[in-house]
């Protein structure tokens, strides 16, 4: 399935957005973030794990961890910022297949893992269209090929 794109207007859309994504996941769910930096993708992310936590949970950046565990009632859950990773092997030490075998998992810059993470992925790409009105985003939906679970995502 192609990509769609979505108008995401403000916070409380992408926060909505987000919950609706939480409600989805389930072991073996990579969900890849793309855009640029300060395109919204960290706070995406913290929305999607405190939508499943059902709380307002404290969730840090993994820009300096790599990775932020979340062992959450019903899903175990990851949250991995490749940003500072400089070759994809690294990304094989940081044990995301393991995750995946047990939960779900968000990541960040994943474009640096190169073919270290698997193909069978959703892919949520952000972009800032307008600079006059910074909180508003496009949100390109890409899932995963014979996955119709996130067609729920869509309008």
């Amino acid at each position: 399935m192609a990509g769609t794109v979505l108008v995401v207007e403000d916070l409380a859309a992408s926060r909505a957005f987000a919950a609706r994504l939480a409600a989805l996941l389930r072991p073996g769910d990579l969900v890849c973030l793309e855009g640029d930096l300060g395109a919204g993708k960290s706070e995406l992310a913290r929305a999607v794990i405190r939508a499943r936590a059902g709380a307002p949970i404290e969730v840090p950046s993994p820009t300096f961890t790599l990775v932020q565990h979340y062992d959450l009632p019903d899903l175990k859950l990851a949250h991995a910022d490749l940003y500072r990773v400089s070759d994809p092997g690294e990304v094989e030490e940081l044990g995301l297949d393991e995750v995946l075998r047990e939960g779900a998992l968000l990541v960040e810059w994943a474009e640096r893992a190169g073919a270290a993470l698997p193909a069978d992925r959703l892919v949520l790409r952000l972009e800032a269209p307008d600079p006059d009105r910074p909180e508003r985003r496009l949100l390109t939906v890409e899932p995963p090929s014979g996955d119709d679970r996130f067609a729920a995502l869509l309008p």
